[in-house]
């Protein structure tokens, strides 16, 4: 007999299970499929763990509006529930006086997203602020702040089955198929293939979201997902103290540059630096390491060499390849395009972990007007 679902989730990363949650508690029938062994074993654990802000994207776009909210909610989540966190805050720096014009733009661009918390600083504000840290401007962002991720998804993860929801781990989807009114979704474990049918299929598959679309019928050049690699160095733990703050520099292209990022228990790591693969490697290229210590310490000046050492690295599943302009998140229902009842969340890259549980409210609005 074939099991029936409302609501059938694939992929258990932190947007998945902060959907799963977000739809559960409102009395729907959950799936969630996993092929890994747990949640969030991708994505999700290769990251900065950064509550953004929402300073950096174009006006009106979804990874604005989504960060902006997801900040708020995530900091109400973390408060009323006991998860480890901290808004330490942030400064993103103009090494040189030529970015400053840059940093302007960026704090005219955070105004317009409703970031309005933010405080322009002076050579003489940074060394206040932070001693040891070198730069001609500033901007601080206090309700920038940093997240045990793994205790959050443990949160999204219980909550969705306190309410129902039923999760599947090392189960792959390998087929999906309009079927009247709803999707024969396919899956694959380790006794075989077998069939569920569910009224809604949400696609949160990240590094995966383009082919599982693709599993579906949508051949779109728009999905396509370009793989860019973040590796980060851990510092010295002689170096623990030496910044109060999250260190940032004026972005890059690709991603936010080469940042200073605190753990919860104060140690200091840099990274990621930004480059594009074509295939998931998560190798640290120790290689590497000049190129970070030659850029990090034009503002940190107080680290030495040594200092650095591999620690880990990510993909981000991008919908920009090298050198083309912003794209924004796609989460859309593709009824209007013959595949109703189908939800399509691609390119969830950095902000998605801040912006996770506002995602989960709008997905779960996008599913109370299918069914």
């Amino acid at each position: 007999m074939t099991i029936e679902t409302d609501v059938a989730i694939i992929g258990a990363g932190v947007v998945g299970l902060a959907i799963a949650s977000e739809i559960a508690e409102q009395g729907r029938r959950v799936f969630v499929f996993e092929r890994n062994r747990t949640f969030g074993q991708e994505i999700s654990s290769r990251n900065s763990e950064i509550i953004h802000a929402g300073i950096y994207y174009p006006e009106n776009s979804l990874k604005a509006k989504l960060c902006v909210e997801g900040n708020r909610l995530l900091y109400e989540i973390c408060e009323q529930n006991n998860i480890p966190h901290k808004k330490l805050g942030k400064i993103i720096l103009a090494i040189s006086e030529e970015q400053i014009p840059r940093l302007e733009e960026i704090h005219a661009q955070a105004t317009k997203n409703g970031v309005i918390d933010l405080e322009l600083l002076s050579q003489a504000d940074i060394k206040r602020l932070e001693p040891n840290v070198k730069g001609q401007a500033g901007i601080l962002s206090p309700s920038t702040g940093i997240i045990d991720s793994h205790s959050l998804m443990q949160f999204f993860h219980q909550k969705a089955v306190v309410h129902g929801a039923e999760f599947l781990f090392e189960t792959e989807v390998v087929g999906l198929g309009r079927v009247g009114e709803g999707w024969k979704v396919s899956v694959r474990d380790w006794e075989g293939i077998s069939e569920l049918f569910a009224q809604v299929v949400i696609n949160c598959a990240g590094l995966d979201s383009d082919r599982v679309a693709g599993l579906a019928g949508i051949d779109s050049e728009d999905y396509r997902l370009h793989y860019c690699k973040g590796e980060y160095f851990g510092l010295s733990s002689r170096l623990r103290g030496s910044v109060s703050r999250l260190i940032y520099p004026t972005p890059e292209h690709a991603g936010l540059g080469v940042h200073v990022t605190l753990a919860l228990d104060g140690m200091m790591k840099l990274g990621p630096n930004a480059h594009y693969v074509d295939e998931i490697d998560y190798r640290v290229d120790d290689s590497h390491k000049d190129a970070f210590y030659q850029f990090a310490s034009r503002y940190l000046p107080f680290i030495d060499q040594d200092d650095l050492h591999p620690d880990f690295a990510g993909i981000r599943p991008k919908l920009q390849g090298l050198g083309e302009p912003f794209r924004d998140f796609i989460i859309e229902h593709n009824g209007q395009k013959g595949f109703a009842g189908l939800v399509n969340l691609v390119g969830i890259e950095s902000p998605g972990l801040a912006a996770s549980p506002a995602i989960a409210k709008h997905v779960a609005k996008l599913v109370s007007e299918i069914i």
